[in-house]
């Protein structure tokens, strides 16, 4: 069964800033409106990708978001014990996935409004190290490239208008 992801209206506002009032020192029990993004992560996978290409691609696109766009990043995470852990996205990352086709269509729509992008694509499945892959996109023309994957950031209609043509990744 296909799904899209579709967003309902939250109290009149389509969306609210996540700020310091909300996450320092208040149980999460105690919130009574849920956040609300104006912006959208999204990750693109080609349809015929195995299941270990799947995991292997969204892991490395989403670190290239998450290292150039520092907004996308919350706050460094504590347990009851004190102990620390690394800080995470703030928001959720919507998974898709699209033929080879539509991917290439996201990949030009994303190029086109100039939205911070990362890219995977199968020629980085031969290499093993970062050099490696950066020369292998380098060699390849943008209209050239096998995009296998692609992950997106932006304001939430952008982001949409980007994957439009996708489904929800099963």
């Amino acid at each position: 069964m296909q799904r899209t992801y579709k967003t309902g209206a939250w109290g009149g506002r389509q969306s609210r800033r996540m700020s310091a009032d909300t996450t320092a020192d208040t149980a999460p029990d105690t919130f009574t409106e849920p956040i609300r993004f104006d912006t959208k992560i999204a990750v693109l996978l080609r349809t015929d990708l195995e299941p270990w290409q799947r995991l292997n691609v969204t892991s490395f696109l989403v670190s290239g978001l998450g290292s150039q766009v520092p907004e996308v990043i919350g706050e460094p995470y504590e347990d009851a014990d004190g102990v620390r852990y690394l800080p995470m996205f703030r928001q959720p990352v919507l998974v898709f996935e699209a033929t080879k086709e539509v991917l290439a269509a996201a990949h030009a729509r994303a190029l086109s409004r100039a939205l911070p992008r990362s890219v995977f694509t199968s020629d980085l499945f031969t290499t093993g190290n970062d050099r490696d892959n950066r020369a292998a996109v380098r060699a390849v023309a943008t209209a050239e490239l096998d995009v296998v994957g692609l992950a997106v950031y932006g304001p939430r209609n952008g982001v949409d208008k980007v994957v439009k043509g996708a489904r929800m990744h099963p």
